[in-house]
């Protein structure tokens, strides 16, 4: 069950942050992305009811078993320190514009 709940919220958004409230790796991806502009789906995974079973399920979907767990356009990107790096490699926005959460004008601004 939790397993589909993951994997329909990934396929049915561009964008989709598996998170938790108290996590500052998951604050800092959450204001990359608000200073990107990007619009995303945030899954805190501390205040759903059925969050410890979400967070297992995407362990063995993924093998990542910490937060923020972070997904584009239907891929598996990774954590805090994958998503900033890929930021700081100027591979993040490109693949933002590409899912279609932020304008082709911010991607090329920013590059």
């Amino acid at each position: 069950m939790a397993m589909n709940k993951a994997k329909e919220l990934v396929s049915t958004n561009p964008v989709v942050v598996f998170s938790k409230t108290s996590c500052p790796f998951c604050v800092k991806v959450k204001q990359l992305l608000n200073q990107l502009g990007a619009k995303y789906t945030v899954v805190e995974l501390d205040t759903e009811k059925d969050g410890s079973e979400i967070q297992s399920a995407l362990h063995e979907w993924t093998g990542q078993r910490t937060v923020p767990n972070v997904f584009i356009g239907g891929n598996h990107i990774g954590g805090c320190d994958k998503t900033t790096g890929m930021h700081q490699e100027g591979k993040l926005v490109p693949l933002l514009a590409d899912a279609g959460v932020v304008a082709a004008a911010s991607a090329s601004a920013s590059a």
